[in-house]
């Protein structure tokens, strides 16, 4: 089965402001304000304008940071988590 496609929201529809370990999400379409911690923040950034699934989104932050050894499924399955988390909050909606 084919992973489920995501895409982030419209530029500009979200605040994203670090407060040290958390982080201040406003979605200025539902007018919530959302803490999360990373890689939430990071995998918003990382879904470009582009729908993608989990193996996609794993390729993307391996080129942005040092995901060291961990096996590229195993990424995948906590990003599977993480997407579904987000869009969960409406902060990236299904594609």
């Amino acid at each position: 089965m084919a992973d489920r496609l995501y895409r982030a929201p419209e530029a500009g529809a979200l605040r994203i402001e670090p407060l040290g370990d958390l982080t201040a999400i406003f979605d200025r379409r539902s007018m919530q304000t959302h803490l999360v911690v990373a890689p939430m923040p990071e995998i918003i950034a990382a879904m470009g304008d582009t729908p993608c699934d989990a193996g996609a989104l794993a390729e993307r932050l391996a080129a942005m940071f040092d995901l060291g050894d961990a096996g590229g499924d195993d990424v995948a399955a906590v990003l599977r988590e993480r997407l579904a988390e987000l869009a969960a909050l409406g902060l990236v909606a299904p594609a």
